[in-house]
């Protein structure tokens, strides 16, 4: 077995730590409604409301819209309407549902807190 030096071996551990942990630290679509970083749009997709969105907010956005696309596709499909149809129904509902002091974007393209 090879012998690591101590600054080596710690800085080892350090590193596995912080790439296990990295996903905890991560914020929550909750947590950034909560914080007014993220709001719902009309499109039935999240956009950024905050303008220096930083790469985990950008990421957790874009996962939740993949998500979203690929269940409006499958349910517009199964409903027999086009998806852009599919996708506004649901940003009304969304819409509709945002508890109040969370944010919603107006058709003038304007973020409004509830």
């Amino acid at each position: 077995m090879m012998k690591l030096p101590l600054r080596k071996l710690l800085t080892l551990i350090t590193l596995t730590f912080s790439l296990i942990a990295a996903p905890a630290w991560a914020i929550s679509k909750d947590e950034a409604k909560a914080k007014g970083l993220i709001g719902e749009q009309s499109n039935g997709y999240l956009g950024i409301v905050t303008s220096s969105p930083k790469a985990d907010l950008k990421t957790l956005v874009k996962s939740i819209n993949d998500k979203r696309k690929a269940a409006y596709i499958k349910s517009a499909k199964k409903a027999g309407v086009e998806r852009n149809v599919f996708e506004a129904r649901m940003g009304q509902r969304l819409q509709d549902k945002t508890p109040a002091g969370q944010y919603i974007k107006l058709p003038n393209g304007k973020w409004k807190k509830k």
